[in-house]
């Protein structure tokens, strides 16, 4: 199918100073984990991007010397020609798909925490990181020749990218990286050129630019993802006031060939990467605007979660900006451009803003997506998110449970050309993921099931059937099937079983009118009288959403968290501090690092988990500490909300499997089970586990993973640099 003519626009090449973009696509800098070290993934993560339609693909953060490490996070280094031939393949791989690549050049000055290197940062202050603050990590104050190694350092670097393919050098001019530590009052406390004003503030960063294109502009673009409101007030970057200003000085110097936007500082990276509860496609739209107003023909780059083409033609003919960028929907779906130019729009596999990827690669440095489960998959287990072998033993599949992971298994069997049959108990498809999306400010998050349901409508070998009831084991061994997929997923418990003690709550029972599970008030269980608590072991979404719930409701809210932050997997989602700021608004009580002792019909009584320990004085006697020097609060309680722990729903498969001699009697080759009736998780990893299962069902044991792909350094592989050789220059140049 051709796609629509009013989004012709959206396919116009567009020159970025030497270069020339095939279309309107740039795949946003963000990170993703492999850097330079894994160079396998790397490549193929971001070609699988250029064979998706984006015109241009970006590499994350790169570091251009080891004076700015942030091991054991994995950026992407060009600090030596081992770097160059690693991020070359990522260039050869993208450009044999007709896209431009772009690398982002880093110095985090004061930030570097150089756990690898031990080297000594430069800042343009000696201050201590405020990003780092329990760290004690420090620059030393730059001089002029520290200046001029500096950015000697980063013509360097911007060499070596060249070298290896790189056509687009993006200086990194956010996230507290070194020319904003320059241009901010709050880092800048310099009495010399280039402290006070705001022209001596900002001359660093022009001079770095200017280096940049005069060593480097007549063949590569020289660009810059510049925040452009930090959003800290006036000690910080406002657009308003010297945010504006800046864009106009640089862009007055024609060093810059194009202006990539964000906001945000990254001590709040979730004003910037905003998950969908918070922050909606398009919030940082009006400080783009305001860059494209004063920067003329200079091509300027929007970010903001977009994934439908008729906004991202009204931001270019609205005279927003000129190039769509995209981190997250690129990972969700990196076939979106090509989507949109073969008219298959109902394919588009649309980001729900979870924020999943940055909370994994904030945890450890890797990264995961809740929609696309091939996403690093690419290189180490040659998943193509658009392409499946199809089997040669095209047996029938029957697949109980229409959640998330089944519905996934499904999808991908269907593809692969087997004769599917998903089987749900209940009218619709979703699973318990239907109450999710019903919860305050989820909502965007049910494209985890349109699109399956979309998808899997497409597919004339699979047949979905509803509101079939619960099936049994006799059921299911009489249905027919050659394999079977159990995806019957898992409850939450109504005991108050918890990680803390991994003991249930004396009186905690969802079987009495005052203790709730999420499922029985998605259900419609009635939430008794007015104060209600809402009890939080589990750390992710549900219990900070539950007790907005109630609050929408009138009722007087607490929540209570075992753990050390309020609903602290945000921490890693970026949602901690919206989150704290909702609890404020809307007048909702809360306790970290405490834990409930007991439940009666109108009253619950609190400990501090700190304060519940034995005398460490005292002589050991071998009794509980919980029963020593025991501190509680009793107070009243109408209501508890048992946001504690999940147990599967496995019954029917541990049934089957206690009957597997009558499997062959029933020409029943197998059974499996996938996502939370394997193992309660995280929705993405579910997902996953049901995508894995049907790529690999022909292997001799679908239910365990096949080995992948492992890039690592080998004893007596060479190295670059090896000892003895000499150091890339970085001292000042005449």
């Amino acid at each position: 199918m051709a796609r629509d003519t009013k989004y012709d626009i959206l396919f116009e090449p567009i020159g970025i100073g030497p270069k020339t973009m095939r279309n309107r696509f740039w795949q946003t800098t963000h990170c993703m984990g492999a850097g330079s070290e894994r160079p396998g993934t790397q490549a193929h993560f971001r070609a699988m991007k250029a064979e998706g339609g984006w015109g241009t693909v970006c590499t994350e953060y790169c570091s251009v010397h080891p004076e700015s490490d942030e091991y054991p996070w994995t950026s992407a280094r060009l600090w030596d020609e081992g770097d160059v031939i690693n991020l070359g393949y990522m260039c050869d791989l993208a450009h044999k798909h007709g896209a431009l690549t772009g690398v982002q050049l880093w110095y985090s000055g004061i930030h570097a925490i150089n756990m690898e290197s031990r080297e000594v940062p430069r800042g343009a202050t000696q201050l201590s990181s405020n990003v780092w603050a329990s760290r004690t990590v420090y620059g030393t104050e730059m001089d002029d020749d520290d200046i001029q190694a500096v950015i000697n350092m980063y013509v360097e670097a911007a060499k070596r990218a060249e070298a290896a393919g790189f056509d687009i050098l993006e200086v990194s001019g956010g996230d507290t990286t070194l020319p904003v530590q320059f241009l901010e009052r709050r880092y800048n406390k310099r009495t010399d050129k280039y402290g006070g004003s705001f022209e001596n503030r900002a001359r660093f960063y022009v001079e770095l630019m200017t280096a940049l294109k005069k060593a480097c502009g007549d063949r590569s673009a020289i660009t810059t993802r510049f925040e452009v409101d930090t959003l800290m007030g006036a000690e910080g970057i406002q657009a308003t006031d010297e945010g504006i200003r800046f864009v106009e000085l640089l862009n007055q110097e024609g060093v810059c060939d194009l202006w990539s936007i964000k906001i945000g500082d990254y001590e709040e990276w979730g004003e910037d990467a905003g998950a969908s509860r918070y922050r909606k496609s398009g919030w940082m739209t009006p400080f783009v605007k305001d860059v494209k107003s004063v920067v003329g023909d200079t091509p300027v780059v929007v970010n903001g979660r977009f994934t439908s083409p008729d906004d991202m033609v009204a931001l270019i003919t609205g005279g927003v900006a000129d190039i769509i960028g995209a981190a997250r929907p690129s990972i969700a779906d990196p076939f979106l451009p090509k989507k949109i130019e073969e008219g298959r729009l109902d394919d588009i596999r649309e980001c729900i803003g979870c924020n999943m990827c940055v909370s994994k690669f904030v945890q450890v440095g890797v990264l995961n997506c809740t929609q696309n489960a091939t996403a690093m998959e690419e290189y180490r287990r040659g998943w193509h998110p658009e392409k499946f072998d199809k089997t040669e033993n095209p047996c029938s599949v029957l697949v109980v449970g229409g959640g998330p992971a089944g519905m996934e298994c499904a999808r991908v069997l269907g593809e692969r050309g087997y004769d599917v049959h998903l089987r749900e108990a209940e009218a619709a498809l979703g699973g318990h993921w239907k109450d999710v999306v019903r919860m305050p400010r989820l909502e965007e998050w049910a494209r985890v099931i349109t699109y399956r349901e979309a998808q899997l409508a497409k597919l004339k070998n699979v047949e979905v059937h509803l509101g079939v009831g619960e099936m049994s084991a006799d059921d299911v061994l009489g249905y027919g099937a050659d394999k079977v997929v159990i995806a019957t997923g898992a409850r939450w418990l109504g005991d108050g079983l918890s990680p803390m003690g991994h003991s249930a709550i004396p009186g905690a029972d969802a079987a009495q009118p005052n203790c709730l599970t999420p499922t029985q008030i998605m259900a419609g269980k009635e939430v008794p009288g007015d104060k209600v608590f809402v009890l939080d072991a589990d750390g992710h979404f549900t219990a900070i959403a539950l007790a907005e719930m109630m609050a929408d409701r009138g009722k007087e809210v607490t929540y209570v968290t075992c753990l050390a932050e309020i609903a602290e997997y945000g921490v890693f989602t970026l949602e901690v501090f919206n989150n704290k700021r909702m609890l404020q608004e809307k007048n909702i009580a809360h306790h970290r690092d405490t834990w409930v002792e007991t439940i009666t019909a109108d009253k619950i009584t609190l400990f501090n988990i700190y304060r519940q320990g034995p005398d460490l004085h005292a002589p050991v006697t071998g009794e509980s500490p919980r029963n020593q020097s025991t501190k509680t609060v009793e107070l009243p309680c109408d209501a508890v909300i048992l946001v504690t722990s999940r147990a599967s729903n496995d019954a029917l498969y541990r049934a089957l499997k206690a009957r597997r001699a009558e499997w062959a009697g029933q020409e029943i080759q197998d059974i499996y089970r996938i996502g939370d009736c394997h193992a309660p998780r995280q929705a993405l990893n579910a997902i996953f586990d049901g995508h894995r299962l049907a790529r690999e069902f022909e292997s001799p044991h679908p239910q365990y993973p096949l080995p992948w792909i492992r890039e690592r350094q080998v004893w007596g592989a060479e190295t670059f640099p090896k000892p003895g050789d000499a150091r890339p220059a970085v001292e000042p140049v005449e």
